[in-house]
């Protein structure tokens, strides 16, 4: 069972109170400001703050070049 629409709308983050979108895959709830990750295991969001991991973005800011090591 996936998570609801209505769910959806209703969290937000637990640490700066953002909007939580998710993930493509569907692997986790993204915070739109703060880039934390809160898991989602056997269909339910894992909101706490110790369980979330900071994702950064892909891709660089505009006008800034990617750094290949």
């Amino acid at each position: 069972m996936a998570l609801s629409k209505e769910l959806l709308e209703i969290l937000v983050c637990p640490l700066c109170k953002t909007k939580v979108e998710l993930k493509p895959d569907g692997s986790g709830l993204k915070c739109l400001q703060c880039k934390r990750v809160y898991p989602i295991r056997d269909d339910i969001p894992v909101m706490l703050i110790d369980e979330a991991q900071i994702e950064e973005d892909p891709t660089p800011p505009a006008g800034e070049a990617a750094t290949v090591p």
